[in-house]
């Protein structure tokens, strides 16, 4: 025995490190089936630091194909790679487009839902289902933060500007199928004029890229008080107007390029009007109901639309639509980054609805909450009665 240590000691084992950490949330992102919606909430790096902060994140193989990403990408970022039955049955499923009653009837009851919602992405069946099976369905479009903006939506509205203007650059130079040209011209050559109706965050997006090209920018709306804003951050390159009504007729004679985006007082422009504009107009519908201020004009998808069907030369024009689609890898990098900053204020929430009662601006959001609608638009649709969420909240 060592004389220097003191026989009465008792020798204990070396305790193991013992880590205690809350469970959070698992993160479930499915394929969507939609061919219309080719953006995806969440990039490998994305998924990367939610599996740091703690969240397990599941995801169905082939899910990211359309944002040119492998699965393998992401299994190295720590998501598990696995069936669809096991992405659906996590605690929240991310699946922008409207998702299938069968998927839904998958799902975890009680668990939650985000997914994008607007007039055209309301299906009746799968409201129904979400009902049944108790989901806690938010649409990420209407949440707002903290100082009342609307993070998700704003940032898919400029990712749309931009890629509007950038599609019809290209149309606008295809020899082929445009009338190869250039939209911002050149010394000696006039420029293309873009007509921006709206100035939100959307219009300004496609004001600023259509400007940067050196395109004529017009740009018209019936709120005076957000035009004047609008036209604060742009600068004089931008020529404002209310939409008085033969001012935006004779500016959609002499247009190349149309971009639409979501105003108080929807114009509507039929047939006559249409058949006054230039040949080869490029027309874009940013709004929250594409279609419905062109009537008189098929719409085109961009997330679905081949070479073949981008003709805008030809007598029969169109209307374009879905412009996010077309860059859907920017989209889910935008998108990711948002849902980062989102999951990173839930990481100390005890469950779903725990997290609605400490995020009011999720509360407004959802639309439906343990089998009752507590959305006025969904319940009108549904034909059932509409609930305030606070009530529930409140006693949960």
């Amino acid at each position: 025995m060592n004389p220097s240590i003191d026989p009465n000691l008792e020798t204990l084992g070396q305790p193991s490190a013992v880590v205690s950490r809350r469970r959070l949330f698992s993160l479930g992102l499915p394929k969507c089936n939609d061919l219309s919606e080719r953006r995806f909430p969440l990039t490998p790096e994305g998924a990367r630091m939610l599996v740091e902060q703690g969240f397990t994140v599941r995801m169905e193989s082939g899910a990211a194909d359309t944002i040119h990403y492998t699965d393998n990408q992401y299994a190295a970022a720590g998501v598990r790679i696995v069936s669809r039955r096991e992405v659906l049955g996590s605690d929240i499923v991310i699946h922008l487009a409207d998702i299938h009653p069968a998927d839904v009837r998958q799902m975890r009851c009680g668990a939650m839902l985000l997914t994008l919602m607007t007039p055209v992405r309301v299906n009746r069946d799968t409201l129904i289902a979400l009902l049944d099976r108790h989901i806690i369905s938010v649409a990420i479009n209407l949440i707002r933060d903290d100082r009342g903006n609307l993070p998700f939506a704003d940032i898919l509205d400029e990712v749309d500007g931009r890629a509007a203007m950038a599609r019809a650059s290209s149309f606008l130079a295809d020899s082929v199928h445009g009338k190869g040209i250039l939209l911002g011209g050149v010394a000696g050559v006039v420029p293309c004029e873009v007509m921006i109706i709206g100035s939100g965050i959307a219009a300004c997006a496609a004001a600023r890229s259509a400007c940067g090209a050196g395109a004529l920018v017009r740009m018209f709306d019936s709120d005076v008080y957000r035009l004047r804003e609008a036209t604060r951050q742009l600068g004089s390159s931008v020529i404002a107007s209310a939409m008085h009504p033969r001012v935006v007729s004779n500016a959609l004679r002499t247009a190349d390029v149309v971009i639409y985006t979501s105003v108080d007082q929807s114009p509507v422009f039929g047939s006559e009007t249409i058949s006054d504009m230039k040949r080869g107009l490029i027309i874009f519908d940013l709004s929250d109901e594409p279609g419905v201020a062109f009537p008189s004009l098929p719409t085109i998808d961009l997330a679905l639309a081949s070479p073949l069907d981008i003709s805008p030369t030809e007598p029969s024009r169109a209307c374009y639509v879905n412009a996010g689609s077309a860059v859907a890898r920017t989209a889910a990098m935008a998108l990711s980054n948002t849902f980062i900053t989102m999951f990173s204020q839930l990481v100390d929430c005890d469950g779903v609805t725990n997290a609605l009662n400490l995020h009011p601006g999720l509360q407004t959001a959802t639309f439906t909450f343990l089998g009752k609608a507590v959305n006025r638009r969904v319940a009108e649709i549904i034909g059932r009665r509409h609930v305030d969420i606070r009530i529930f909240l409140t006693l949960s």
